[in-house]
């Protein structure tokens, strides 16, 4: 707990609220009548409301009654992919790609992708996330919403090995320019789709090319076990062993899923000399009757594990706070052990190791001096979190992301008091649905890969 400085008057200041911090070795506590200040973007301390009665800033909101948080991170989205939300149910992953999700995206323009984003990043802001990852098409699109809206995202343009070298390259250009946009709120990865449809000379140049430029990884792999037992079966090694033999353990590299990963995996992810992470949105995998990521084997060799949604036409929602919920019922339930994951390890892993995972955290992911104003205010006044005998297990287990009150970014606040501040709702949806015949033909019967797994 520190005291404001004595100089000027700030920017925003949070009073009254029960703040969820971190102490020195990362623990999470909880700080009651704590107060927030922030100035230029950045959270200049956290101490006691009566420490800064008097204090003069251009916003205040009254905390009393909430609980703040540092704003949730969805580690692998496809934002655009809101527009095709329960389009395809109740299918096997082949189903669900060759014949429904691969034949729409076929169908894609830059109008749908914008429409998507804008969607996406409503739902998200109202949920309490502040960041995301987005691996997808037409990335530029996706960047100028994120600048609309004030969010803060990293963003990887998608390519195959079927583009050939063009592909490649259209990732690292966008990559390179976008980086540092929307006032440095937008961070950049390459972005190779996955294993299984980039070959190991797409993989390692990509890899060599992060090194060159100081870029994250982000791609799929060992999605799920059918993907590991395949690709053991056609190449002697599993997806995460490609990722080592083509050096893209040896940069930092974010891993969306990874159900598949087995034992065998785990020395290659721990000896990996660049920043290696793991996302997971344990929903999606419910859905396709898939195994879950091993949360805690990752965790016991110092792999972060973020949480996430994926996109909303798998997971329906891109509630992360669904996905903290979800990520301590499911470890608990595929290791018959009551006691792992806790509601703290759980909250652990939505805020420092949802940063970590996505290369950010020096800047976000905690409620500490120097750290990115990226804030959710939550209420705890309904009927559903009544009373608070613990407030982890009250935030994990009974809260929902509709109980989010206020989002901020960068000290900018995005929605307040449950009225989103910069993106209207009704507009987008509108002009979406008038786009949505077109989107959804596939009458044409293409489809811009074939999944084999």
């Amino acid at each position: 707990m520190t005291p404001p400085p004595a100089h000027g008057p700030a920017d925003l200041v949070i009073t009254g609220c029960t703040a969820l911090v971190h102490d020195s070795q990362g623990q999470i506590g909880f700080l009651d009548d704590a107060a927030i200040v922030v100035r230029d973007g950045r959270i200049e301390s956290v101490t006691a409301t009566p420490v800064v009665a008097g204090l003069q800033a251009a916003e205040h909101i009254d905390g009393r009654g909430q609980v703040a948080l540092p704003g949730l991170i969805n580690c692998h989205t496809h934002t655009p992919m809101v527009a095709l939300r329960g389009i395809a149910e109740d299918l096997p992953e082949h189903e669900w790609f060759n014949d429904w999700i691969w034949p729409i995206e076929s169908n894609l323009t830059e109008r749908v992708v914008g429409l998507g984003a804008r969607l996406a990043c409503a739902e998200m802001i109202r949920g309490g996330v502040t960041t995301f990852a987005d691996h997808y098409f037409a990335m530029d699109t996706v960047a100028d919403v994120v600048d609309r809206s004030g969010l803060r995202a990293n963003l990887g343009a998608a390519f195959f090995s079927s583009q050939g070298p063009e592909g490649r390259a259209a990732s690292l250009e966008f990559a390179l320019r976008q980086r540092g946009a929307a006032d440095g709120r937008i961070t950049t990865s390459l972005a190779p789709h996955a294993p299984y449809t980039v070959d190991d000379t797409d993989l390692a140049a990509t890899a060599e090319l992060a090194r060159e430029h100081g870029l994250m990884v982000h791609l799929h792999a060992a999605e799920n076990r059918a993907q590991t037992d395949h690709s053991l079966d056609r190449h002697g090694r599993t997806p995460i062993e490609t990722l080592h033999r083509t050096g893209l353990l040896d940069v930092d590299v974010l891993i969306a899923h990874g159900t598949g990963i087995l034992d065998r995996d785990l020395p290659f992810l721990k000896e990996g000399t660049g920043r290696v992470a793991v996302a997971s949105a344990p929903r999606g995998y419910l859905k396709f009757g898939w195994d879950t990521t091993p949360v805690r084997a990752l965790r016991e060799i110092g792999i972060p594990v973020g949480l996430a949604t994926d996109g909303a036409a798998s997971n329906n929602t891109l509630d992360v706070w669904e996905s903290m919920t979800l990520t301590a019922l499911v470890q608990k339930s595929t290791r018959r052990d009551p006691a792992w994951l806790t509601a703290r390890q759980a909250l652990d892993h939505a805020t420092l190791q949802s940063a970590r995972a996505v290369g950010l955290g020096d800047d976000i992911g905690s409620l500490a001096p120097g750290r990115r104003a990226d804030i959710v205010l939550v209420g705890l006044d309904g009927p559903h979190t009544r009373p608070v005998h613990d407030l982890a297990a009250t935030l994990v287990h009974s809260a929902r992301s509709s109980d989010v009150t206020t989002t901020i970014v960068d000290g900018r606040i995005l929605m307040r008091d449950r009225r989103l501040l910069t993106l209207d709702v009704p507009e987008i949806v509108a002009e979406l649905e008038a786009e949505l015949p077109a989107l959804i033909d596939r009458g044409h019967g293409g489809r811009i890969q074939e999944y084999e797994g």
